[in-house]
Protein backbone atom coordinates (compact mmCIF):
# COMPACT_ATOMS: atom_id res chain seq x y z
CA UNK A 1 0.00 0.00 0.00
CA UNK A 2 1.28 3.25 -0.72
CA UNK A 3 2.80 4.98 2.59
CA UNK A 4 2.80 8.69 4.16
CA UNK A 5 6.55 8.27 4.08
CA UNK A 6 7.37 11.77 2.94
CA UNK A 7 4.61 12.95 6.11
CA UNK A 8 6.70 11.44 8.42
CA UNK A 9 6.04 8.51 10.27
CA UNK A 10 5.00 6.57 13.90
CA UNK A 11 7.83 5.55 16.51
CA UNK A 12 6.11 3.17 19.01
CA UNK A 13 8.04 2.17 22.01
CA UNK A 14 7.44 -0.23 24.80
CA UNK A 15 9.40 -0.34 28.10
CA UNK A 16 9.19 -3.77 29.67
CA UNK A 17 10.29 -3.79 33.14
CA UNK A 18 9.58 -5.64 36.71
CA UNK A 19 11.71 -5.05 39.91
CA UNK A 20 13.98 -8.30 40.90
CA UNK A 21 11.70 -9.86 43.20
CA UNK A 22 12.54 -13.80 44.27
CA UNK A 23 11.77 -14.75 47.69
CA UNK A 24 12.19 -17.99 48.84
CA UNK A 25 10.77 -17.84 52.54
CA UNK A 26 7.67 -16.51 51.26
CA UNK A 27 6.92 -17.76 47.95
CA UNK A 28 3.34 -16.50 47.68
CA UNK A 29 3.37 -12.75 48.51
CA UNK A 30 1.68 -10.12 46.54
CA UNK A 31 4.88 -9.30 44.77
CA UNK A 32 5.38 -12.27 43.46
CA UNK A 33 2.43 -12.05 41.54
CA UNK A 34 4.03 -9.17 39.41
CA UNK A 35 6.02 -11.37 36.76
CA UNK A 36 3.16 -14.09 36.21
CA UNK A 37 0.81 -11.56 35.90
CA UNK A 38 2.92 -9.49 33.49
CA UNK A 39 3.79 -12.99 31.59
CA UNK A 40 -0.08 -13.71 31.25
CA UNK A 41 -1.61 -10.54 31.02
CA UNK A 42 1.16 -8.30 28.50
CA UNK A 43 4.28 -10.88 27.34
CA UNK A 44 2.68 -13.91 26.03
CA UNK A 45 -0.37 -12.04 24.44
CA UNK A 46 2.39 -9.31 22.48
CA UNK A 47 4.15 -12.50 21.09
CA UNK A 48 0.87 -13.65 19.88
CA UNK A 49 0.15 -10.16 18.36
CA UNK A 50 3.52 -10.51 16.52
CA UNK A 51 2.93 -14.19 15.22
CA UNK A 52 -0.48 -13.23 13.72
CA UNK A 53 0.51 -10.27 11.86
CA UNK A 54 4.08 -11.88 10.74
CA UNK A 55 1.62 -14.36 9.67
CA UNK A 56 -0.63 -11.80 7.66
CA UNK A 57 2.52 -10.01 6.60
CA UNK A 58 1.85 -7.20 8.03
CA UNK A 59 4.77 -5.09 8.65
CA UNK A 60 5.29 -4.42 12.15
CA UNK A 61 8.42 -1.69 13.75
CA UNK A 62 8.27 -1.46 17.08
CA UNK A 63 10.85 -0.78 19.71
CA UNK A 64 10.53 -2.55 22.60
CA UNK A 65 12.77 -2.15 25.81
CA UNK A 66 13.73 -5.23 28.14
CA UNK A 67 15.23 -4.11 31.46
CA UNK A 68 18.13 -6.22 33.02
CA UNK A 69 15.79 -6.94 35.95
CA UNK A 70 12.86 -8.94 33.68
CA UNK A 71 15.13 -10.62 31.37
CA UNK A 72 17.01 -12.21 34.54
CA UNK A 73 13.54 -13.15 35.89
CA UNK A 74 12.37 -14.58 32.54
CA UNK A 75 15.61 -17.01 32.39
CA UNK A 76 15.19 -17.91 36.09
CA UNK A 77 14.16 -21.39 36.37
CA UNK A 78 12.89 -21.13 39.83
CA UNK A 79 10.39 -18.12 38.65
CA UNK A 80 9.54 -19.46 35.22
CA UNK A 81 8.16 -22.73 37.38
CA UNK A 82 6.37 -20.14 39.63
CA UNK A 83 4.78 -18.79 36.60
CA UNK A 84 3.67 -22.18 35.41
CA UNK A 85 2.24 -22.78 39.14
CA UNK A 86 0.42 -19.59 38.36
CA UNK A 87 -1.07 -20.70 35.46
CA UNK A 88 -2.33 -23.85 36.67
CA UNK A 89 -3.63 -22.08 40.20
CA UNK A 90 -5.95 -19.71 37.82
CA UNK A 91 -7.16 -21.89 35.16
CA UNK A 92 -8.37 -24.13 38.80
CA UNK A 93 -10.22 -21.15 39.86
CA UNK A 94 -11.54 -20.20 36.75
CA UNK A 95 -13.38 -23.61 36.25
CA UNK A 96 -14.77 -23.26 39.62
CA UNK A 97 -16.17 -19.90 38.73
CA UNK A 98 -17.89 -21.14 35.35
CA UNK A 99 -19.06 -23.64 37.95
CA UNK A 100 -20.66 -21.88 40.27
CA UNK A 101 -22.22 -19.04 37.61
CA UNK A 102 -23.58 -21.89 35.12
CA UNK A 103 -27.05 -20.38 35.80
CA UNK A 104 -26.19 -16.35 35.92
CA UNK A 105 -27.04 -15.01 32.35
CA UNK A 106 -24.54 -12.03 32.81
CA UNK A 107 -21.71 -13.53 34.45
CA UNK A 108 -21.80 -17.09 33.14
CA UNK A 109 -20.34 -15.83 29.69
CA UNK A 110 -17.52 -13.77 31.22
CA UNK A 111 -16.37 -16.93 33.55
CA UNK A 112 -16.13 -19.14 30.26
CA UNK A 113 -14.36 -16.58 28.69
CA UNK A 114 -11.78 -16.52 31.56
CA UNK A 115 -11.47 -20.07 31.35
CA UNK A 116 -10.71 -20.17 27.89
CA UNK A 117 -8.52 -17.34 28.08
CA UNK A 118 -5.96 -18.90 30.83
CA UNK A 119 -6.22 -22.43 28.65
CA UNK A 120 -5.02 -20.76 25.80
CA UNK A 121 -2.38 -18.58 28.31
CA UNK A 122 -0.98 -21.99 29.41
CA UNK A 123 -0.87 -23.74 25.97
CA UNK A 124 1.08 -20.46 24.79
CA UNK A 125 3.36 -20.82 27.61
CA UNK A 126 4.16 -24.78 27.32
CA UNK A 127 4.62 -23.95 23.58
CA UNK A 128 7.17 -21.73 24.33
CA UNK A 129 9.10 -23.83 26.76
CA UNK A 130 8.55 -21.88 29.53
CA UNK A 131 11.04 -19.49 27.70
CA UNK A 132 10.04 -16.61 26.15
CA UNK A 133 13.39 -14.82 25.48
CA UNK A 134 14.36 -17.01 22.13
CA UNK A 135 10.52 -15.68 20.83
CA UNK A 136 11.70 -11.96 21.85
CA UNK A 137 14.60 -12.73 19.32
CA UNK A 138 13.77 -14.05 16.67
CA UNK A 139 11.19 -11.41 16.15
CA UNK A 140 14.27 -8.93 16.03
CA UNK A 141 16.15 -11.32 14.01
CA UNK A 142 12.27 -11.11 11.79
CA UNK A 143 12.77 -7.07 11.57
CA UNK A 144 9.49 -6.96 13.59
CA UNK A 145 11.06 -5.56 17.01
CA UNK A 146 14.31 -3.17 17.95
CA UNK A 147 15.30 -4.51 21.58
CA UNK A 148 17.14 -2.05 23.65
CA UNK A 149 18.04 -2.39 27.33
CA UNK A 150 18.07 0.12 30.15
CA UNK A 151 20.10 0.64 33.81
CA UNK A 152 20.87 -3.03 35.26
CA UNK A 153 18.66 -2.27 38.40
CA UNK A 154 16.25 0.34 36.60
CA UNK A 155 18.05 3.09 38.76
CA UNK A 156 16.92 6.41 38.47
CA UNK A 157 20.13 7.80 36.84
CA UNK A 158 20.08 11.33 37.99
CA UNK A 159 20.83 10.64 41.75
CA UNK A 160 23.79 8.73 40.74
CA UNK A 161 25.34 11.72 38.92
CA UNK A 162 28.07 11.94 41.58
CA UNK A 163 28.89 8.27 41.30
CA UNK A 164 30.69 7.51 38.16
CA UNK A 165 31.38 3.77 39.62
CA UNK A 166 27.52 3.31 39.81
CA UNK A 167 26.87 5.26 36.31
CA UNK A 168 29.04 2.71 34.90
CA UNK A 169 27.74 -0.29 36.47
CA UNK A 170 24.43 0.21 35.83
CA UNK A 171 24.99 1.42 32.35
CA UNK A 172 27.49 -1.14 31.57
CA UNK A 173 25.47 -4.45 33.20
CA UNK A 174 22.17 -3.14 31.41
CA UNK A 175 24.28 -3.76 28.07
CA UNK A 176 26.33 -6.90 29.14
CA UNK A 177 23.05 -8.53 30.59
CA UNK A 178 20.86 -8.00 26.99
CA UNK A 179 24.02 -9.52 25.27
CA UNK A 180 24.21 -12.21 27.26
CA UNK A 181 20.25 -12.94 27.79
CA UNK A 182 19.12 -12.26 24.15
CA UNK A 183 22.29 -12.80 21.89
CA UNK A 184 23.24 -9.20 20.30
CA UNK A 185 24.10 -5.80 21.29
CA UNK A 186 21.58 -3.15 21.91
CA UNK A 187 21.84 -0.39 20.06
CA UNK A 188 19.65 2.08 21.97
CA UNK A 189 18.91 2.28 25.90
CA UNK A 190 15.61 3.43 27.97
CA UNK A 191 16.48 5.55 30.50
CA UNK A 192 14.48 4.32 33.54
CA UNK A 193 11.56 6.99 34.77
CA UNK A 194 13.08 9.18 31.50
CA UNK A 195 15.45 10.50 34.22
CA UNK A 196 17.64 12.88 32.50
CA UNK A 197 21.16 14.84 33.13
CA UNK A 198 23.64 16.65 31.42
CA UNK A 199 26.01 14.52 30.59
CA UNK A 200 24.64 10.96 31.30
CA UNK A 201 25.09 10.68 27.22
CA UNK A 202 28.80 10.37 27.46
CA UNK A 203 28.31 7.14 29.68
CA UNK A 204 25.96 5.85 26.90
CA UNK A 205 27.85 6.30 24.21
CA UNK A 206 31.00 5.28 26.10
CA UNK A 207 28.93 1.36 26.33
CA UNK A 208 28.18 1.80 22.25
CA UNK A 209 24.85 2.99 22.67
CA UNK A 210 23.03 5.31 20.08
CA UNK A 211 20.12 6.58 21.07
CA UNK A 212 17.99 7.21 23.84
CA UNK A 213 14.17 8.80 24.73
CA UNK A 214 13.70 11.80 26.77
CA UNK A 215 10.40 13.13 28.10
CA UNK A 216 9.29 16.01 25.94
CA UNK A 217 10.50 19.12 28.55
CA UNK A 218 13.91 17.65 27.80
CA UNK A 219 13.65 18.56 24.39
CA UNK A 220 11.96 21.42 24.33
CA UNK A 221 13.98 23.39 26.67
CA UNK A 222 17.03 22.08 25.54
CA UNK A 223 19.62 24.60 24.77
CA UNK A 224 19.85 26.12 21.47
CA UNK A 225 15.82 25.00 21.66
CA UNK A 226 14.94 22.81 18.84
CA UNK A 227 13.62 24.18 15.68
CA UNK A 228 11.12 20.90 15.52
CA UNK A 229 10.23 20.38 19.17
CA UNK A 230 9.83 17.33 19.93
CA UNK A 231 8.67 16.47 15.91
CA UNK A 232 12.81 15.33 15.50
CA UNK A 233 15.80 14.39 17.13
CA UNK A 234 18.80 15.78 18.24
CA UNK A 235 22.06 15.18 18.58
CA UNK A 236 24.01 15.31 21.68
CA UNK A 237 27.95 16.36 21.58
CA UNK A 238 28.60 12.60 22.50
CA UNK A 239 27.18 11.55 19.73
CA UNK A 240 23.96 9.75 20.95
CA UNK A 241 20.50 11.13 19.29
CA UNK A 242 17.58 11.68 21.54
CA UNK A 243 13.80 11.76 21.33
CA UNK A 244 11.45 12.82 22.89
CA UNK A 245 8.13 11.94 23.51
CA UNK A 246 4.82 13.01 22.06
CA UNK A 247 2.38 14.41 24.66
CA UNK A 248 -0.65 14.08 22.72
CA UNK A 249 0.33 10.81 21.41
CA UNK A 250 0.32 10.07 24.85
CA UNK A 251 -2.30 11.61 26.15
CA UNK A 252 -4.85 9.59 24.11
CA UNK A 253 -3.71 6.47 25.51
CA UNK A 254 -2.66 6.93 28.93
CA UNK A 255 -4.87 9.50 30.37
CA UNK A 256 -7.06 8.43 33.15
CA UNK A 257 -9.59 10.88 32.70
CA UNK A 258 -9.36 10.76 28.83
CA UNK A 259 -7.80 7.73 27.36
CA UNK A 260 -8.63 4.88 25.58
CA UNK A 261 -8.46 2.54 28.23
CA UNK A 262 -11.20 4.60 30.13
CA UNK A 263 -14.20 3.42 27.59
CA UNK A 264 -16.67 2.17 28.99
CA UNK A 265 -16.79 -1.31 27.42
CA UNK A 266 -13.63 -2.31 28.64
CA UNK A 267 -12.67 -4.74 31.09
CA UNK A 268 -12.63 -2.97 34.49
CA UNK A 269 -8.78 -3.44 35.96
CA UNK A 270 -10.45 -2.79 39.72
CA UNK A 271 -13.41 -4.66 40.17
CA UNK A 272 -11.92 -7.97 40.86
CA UNK A 273 -13.06 -10.99 42.42
CA UNK A 274 -10.70 -11.29 44.74
CA UNK A 275 -12.07 -8.57 46.58
CA UNK A 276 -16.03 -9.65 46.29
CA UNK A 277 -16.40 -13.33 46.44
CA UNK A 278 -16.10 -15.66 49.77
CA UNK A 279 -12.31 -16.49 50.59
CA UNK A 280 -13.44 -20.10 50.49
CA UNK A 281 -14.41 -19.63 46.69
CA UNK A 282 -10.69 -17.95 45.89
CA UNK A 283 -8.85 -21.61 46.56
CA UNK A 284 -6.63 -22.55 45.25
CA UNK A 285 -5.17 -19.02 44.40
CA UNK A 286 -5.70 -18.09 47.82
CA UNK A 287 -4.50 -20.26 50.49
CA UNK A 288 -6.54 -20.59 53.73
CA UNK A 289 -5.06 -17.58 56.02
CA UNK A 290 -3.99 -15.31 53.31
CA UNK A 291 -5.36 -12.11 53.16
CA UNK A 292 -7.19 -11.24 50.30
CA UNK A 293 -6.13 -9.56 46.86
CA UNK A 294 -7.03 -8.94 43.42
CA UNK A 295 -7.05 -12.85 41.51
CA UNK A 296 -7.23 -11.40 37.89
CA UNK A 297 -10.69 -12.22 37.66
CA UNK A 298 -12.67 -9.24 36.46
CA UNK A 299 -16.77 -9.53 35.20
CA UNK A 300 -17.72 -6.37 34.83
CA UNK A 301 -16.63 -3.64 32.45
CA UNK A 302 -15.87 0.27 33.10
CA UNK A 303 -19.38 1.21 32.57
CA UNK A 304 -19.34 5.05 33.83
CA UNK A 305 -18.54 6.88 37.04
CA UNK A 306 -20.60 4.52 39.06
CA UNK A 307 -20.30 1.62 41.61
CA UNK A 308 -22.62 0.01 39.76
CA UNK A 309 -20.83 -1.85 37.02
CA UNK A 310 -22.31 -3.69 33.87
CA UNK A 311 -21.41 -7.24 32.49
CA UNK A 312 -18.35 -7.22 30.72
CA UNK A 313 -18.70 -8.38 26.77
CA UNK A 314 -15.48 -9.76 25.34
CA UNK A 315 -16.63 -9.31 22.15
CA UNK A 316 -18.06 -5.48 22.65
CA UNK A 317 -14.48 -4.41 23.74
CA UNK A 318 -12.52 -6.15 20.84
CA UNK A 319 -14.44 -4.52 18.33
CA UNK A 320 -13.91 -0.67 20.52
CA UNK A 321 -10.36 -1.42 21.10
CA UNK A 322 -10.46 -1.73 16.86
CA UNK A 323 -12.65 1.67 16.62
CA UNK A 324 -10.06 3.50 18.47
CA UNK A 325 -6.99 2.39 16.81
CA UNK A 326 -8.51 3.28 13.66
CA UNK A 327 -8.91 7.01 15.49
CA UNK A 328 -5.65 6.71 17.01
CA UNK A 329 -3.59 6.20 13.21
CA UNK A 330 -6.27 8.69 11.71
CA UNK A 331 -4.84 11.12 14.21
CA UNK A 332 -1.59 10.73 13.49
CA UNK A 333 -1.79 10.64 10.04
CA UNK A 334 -3.29 14.27 10.42
CA UNK A 335 -0.70 14.85 12.90
CA UNK A 336 1.93 14.41 10.73
CA UNK A 337 0.76 16.16 7.62
CA UNK A 338 0.03 19.05 9.44
CA UNK A 339 4.11 18.98 10.62
CA UNK A 340 5.64 17.97 7.19
CA UNK A 341 4.91 21.72 5.65
CA UNK A 342 6.60 23.26 8.77
CA UNK A 343 9.56 21.20 9.31
CA UNK A 344 13.01 20.22 7.09
CA UNK A 345 12.78 16.38 7.83
CA UNK A 346 9.76 14.10 7.82
CA UNK A 347 8.62 14.75 11.11
CA UNK A 348 8.52 11.46 13.51
CA UNK A 349 5.83 11.03 16.69
CA UNK A 350 7.13 9.40 19.16
CA UNK A 351 4.90 7.35 21.48
CA UNK A 352 6.50 5.90 24.41
CA UNK A 353 4.13 3.29 27.01
CA UNK A 354 5.10 0.94 29.70
CA UNK A 355 4.35 -2.35 28.29
CA UNK A 356 2.09 -3.54 31.01
CA UNK A 357 -0.42 -1.66 30.16
CA UNK A 358 -0.91 -3.21 27.49
CA UNK A 359 -2.85 -6.33 28.59
CA UNK A 360 -2.17 -6.17 32.30
CA UNK A 361 -3.72 -2.81 33.18
CA UNK A 362 -5.82 -2.55 29.93
CA UNK A 363 -7.06 -6.22 29.02
CA UNK A 364 -7.61 -4.92 25.43
CA UNK A 365 -4.28 -3.53 24.89
CA UNK A 366 -2.75 -6.44 22.78
CA UNK A 367 -5.76 -6.19 20.32
CA UNK A 368 -5.65 -2.54 20.08
CA UNK A 369 -1.76 -2.64 19.45
CA UNK A 370 -2.39 -5.52 16.82
CA UNK A 371 -5.78 -3.44 15.67
CA UNK A 372 -2.88 -0.40 15.27
CA UNK A 373 -0.53 -1.98 13.23
CA UNK A 374 -2.85 -3.37 10.90
CA UNK A 375 -4.63 0.07 10.14
CA UNK A 376 -1.46 1.25 9.80
CA UNK A 377 -1.24 -0.56 7.24
CA UNK A 378 -3.89 -0.13 5.67
CA UNK A 379 -3.87 3.53 6.03
CA UNK A 380 -0.66 4.32 5.10
CA UNK A 381 1.31 5.24 8.22
CA UNK A 382 4.69 4.98 8.24
CA UNK A 383 6.33 3.14 11.77
CA UNK A 384 9.88 3.07 12.35
CA UNK A 385 12.39 2.51 15.01
CA UNK A 386 15.03 5.05 16.07
CA UNK A 387 17.60 3.31 13.63
CA UNK A 388 15.28 3.83 10.65
CA UNK A 389 14.62 6.89 11.57
CA UNK A 390 18.38 8.46 11.78
CA UNK A 391 19.05 5.88 8.46
CA UNK A 392 16.38 8.11 6.14
CA UNK A 393 17.15 11.43 7.86
CA UNK A 394 20.20 11.31 9.51
CA UNK A 395 21.01 14.92 9.89
CA UNK A 396 19.21 16.49 13.15
CA UNK A 397 20.17 19.27 15.34
CA UNK A 398 22.89 19.56 17.48
CA UNK A 399 21.76 20.77 21.23
CA UNK A 400 22.15 19.88 24.82
CA UNK A 401 19.12 18.18 26.32
CA UNK A 402 17.29 19.85 29.78
CA UNK A 403 17.29 17.99 32.68
CA UNK A 404 13.93 16.29 33.04
CA UNK A 405 11.95 12.93 33.98
CA UNK A 406 8.55 11.45 33.11
CA UNK A 407 7.77 11.92 37.19
CA UNK A 408 6.47 14.47 39.53
CA UNK A 409 6.85 18.16 37.56
CA UNK A 410 9.87 16.49 35.25
CA UNK A 411 11.88 16.69 38.02
CA UNK A 412 13.28 13.92 40.50
CA UNK A 413 11.00 15.04 43.04
CA UNK A 414 9.18 11.71 42.47
CA UNK A 415 12.49 9.70 43.82
CA UNK A 416 13.24 12.40 46.38
CA UNK A 417 11.02 12.82 48.88
CA UNK A 418 10.49 12.65 52.47
CA UNK A 419 8.71 9.11 51.96
CA UNK A 420 12.35 8.12 50.32
CA UNK A 421 14.66 10.55 50.29
CA UNK A 422 16.79 8.53 53.16
CA UNK A 423 17.62 6.35 50.36
CA UNK A 424 20.10 8.04 48.24
CA UNK A 425 22.59 8.81 51.36
CA UNK A 426 22.46 5.11 52.12
CA UNK A 427 23.88 4.43 48.46
CA UNK A 428 26.00 7.34 48.55
CA UNK A 429 27.68 5.56 51.69
CA UNK A 430 27.82 2.54 49.86
CA UNK A 431 29.00 3.02 46.60
CA UNK A 432 32.77 4.67 47.87
CA UNK A 433 32.98 1.63 49.86
CA UNK A 434 32.87 -1.09 47.62
CA UNK A 435 35.13 0.86 45.29
CA UNK A 436 37.86 1.46 47.19
CA UNK A 437 37.78 -2.67 47.76
CA UNK A 438 37.05 -2.56 43.54
CA UNK A 439 40.38 -0.47 43.17
CA UNK A 440 42.48 -2.09 45.43
CA UNK A 441 45.62 -3.64 43.53
CA UNK A 442 46.16 -6.60 45.53
CA UNK A 443 44.19 -10.46 44.22
CA UNK A 444 41.79 -11.64 46.14
CA UNK A 445 40.86 -14.86 46.76
CA UNK A 446 37.87 -16.76 45.30
CA UNK A 447 35.82 -16.83 48.48
CA UNK A 448 36.79 -12.84 48.87
CA UNK A 449 35.61 -12.56 45.25
CA UNK A 450 32.70 -14.09 45.45
CA UNK A 451 31.61 -11.94 48.35
CA UNK A 452 32.57 -8.85 47.07
CA UNK A 453 30.60 -9.87 43.82
CA UNK A 454 27.56 -10.34 45.96
CA UNK A 455 27.68 -7.30 47.88
CA UNK A 456 28.21 -5.42 44.17
CA UNK A 457 24.53 -7.52 43.35
CA UNK A 458 23.16 -5.72 46.57
CA UNK A 459 24.39 -2.48 46.41
CA UNK A 460 22.99 -2.87 42.68
CA UNK A 461 18.94 -3.65 43.74
CA UNK A 462 19.18 -0.93 46.80
CA UNK A 463 19.61 1.21 43.63
CA UNK A 464 16.49 -0.10 41.95
CA UNK A 465 13.94 3.06 41.11
CA UNK A 466 10.87 1.13 42.08
CA UNK A 467 11.18 1.20 45.50
CA UNK A 468 11.44 4.98 46.12
CA UNK A 469 8.25 4.83 43.99
CA UNK A 470 6.35 2.89 45.46
CA UNK A 471 7.16 4.61 49.06
CA UNK A 472 6.63 7.62 47.54
CA UNK A 473 3.00 6.14 45.68
CA UNK A 474 1.95 4.71 49.33
CA UNK A 475 1.18 1.19 48.01
CA UNK A 476 2.93 -1.34 49.34
CA UNK A 477 5.28 0.77 51.65
CA UNK A 478 6.36 -1.90 53.90
CA UNK A 479 7.55 -4.21 51.26
CA UNK A 480 9.51 -1.49 49.56
CA UNK A 481 10.87 -0.33 52.54
CA UNK A 482 11.77 -3.69 54.00
CA UNK A 483 13.62 -4.32 50.27
CA UNK A 484 15.73 -1.08 50.69
CA UNK A 485 17.22 -2.23 53.90
CA UNK A 486 17.35 -5.50 53.18
CA UNK A 487 19.48 -5.26 50.80
CA UNK A 488 21.55 -2.32 51.89
CA UNK A 489 22.29 -4.56 55.47
CA UNK A 490 23.32 -8.14 53.33
CA UNK A 491 25.52 -5.29 51.29
CA UNK A 492 27.36 -4.45 54.92
CA UNK A 493 27.58 -8.10 55.61
CA UNK A 494 29.09 -9.14 52.72
CA UNK A 495 31.76 -6.53 52.73
CA UNK A 496 32.57 -6.96 56.36
CA UNK A 497 32.90 -10.57 55.91
CA UNK A 498 35.18 -10.23 52.91
CA UNK A 499 37.33 -7.64 54.95
CA UNK A 500 38.01 -10.45 57.69
CA UNK A 501 35.37 -8.88 60.45
CA UNK A 502 32.24 -10.44 61.76
CA UNK A 503 29.52 -10.03 58.73
CA UNK A 504 25.98 -11.59 60.02
CA UNK A 505 26.00 -15.16 58.43
CA UNK A 506 22.38 -15.42 58.01
CA UNK A 507 22.55 -12.01 55.79
CA UNK A 508 24.92 -13.61 53.63
CA UNK A 509 23.41 -16.60 53.58
CA UNK A 510 19.87 -15.28 52.89
CA UNK A 511 21.89 -12.52 49.49
CA UNK A 512 23.57 -15.74 47.89
CA UNK A 513 20.27 -17.92 48.43
CA UNK A 514 17.48 -15.08 47.10
CA UNK A 515 19.94 -13.04 44.69
CA UNK A 516 21.45 -14.40 41.95
CA UNK A 517 20.78 -12.11 38.55
CA UNK A 518 23.81 -11.23 36.65
CA UNK A 519 25.65 -14.35 37.15
CA UNK A 520 28.77 -12.96 35.79
CA UNK A 521 28.55 -9.67 37.47
CA UNK A 522 32.10 -9.13 38.72
CA UNK A 523 32.50 -6.35 41.45
CA UNK A 524 35.37 -4.35 40.36
CA UNK A 525 32.67 -3.10 37.78
CA UNK A 526 32.65 -0.58 40.26
CA UNK A 527 36.40 0.44 40.48
CA UNK A 528 37.23 4.17 40.59
CA UNK A 529 36.29 6.16 37.29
Amino acid sequence: MAGSAAHGSLLLLLHAHLPYVRHLASPTPLEADWLPEAVAGTYLPLLEVLERLAEDAIPVRLTLSLSPTLLSMLEEPLLRAQVAHWLLQHEALAEREVQRTARDASLGPVARYHLQRLRHLLRRWESHGGRLLPAFARAESAGQLALITTAATHAFLPLLRHLPEALHAQVGLGVQTHVRLLGRPPQGFWLPECGYFPGVEAWLAAAGLRFTFLEARGVVFAEPRPVASVYAPLFTRAGVAVYGRDPESSEEVWSAESGYPADGAYLDFHRDAGWELPLSALEPVLRPGEPRRAVGLRYHRVTGRTEDKAPYHPEAAQAQAQAHARHFVGRRLQRLAALAPRLQRPPVLVAPYDAELFGHWWHEGPAFLEALFREAHRQGLQTRTPLEDLQVSPEAQLAAPAESSWGSEGSARTWLDPSNDWIPPEVHRATPALSAEAGAPAARPARVRRLLDQAARELLLAQSSDFPFILRAGTVVDYARTRVRTHLQRFWALLQTAQGGPGDGALVAAAFAEDVLFPALDFRVFAPR
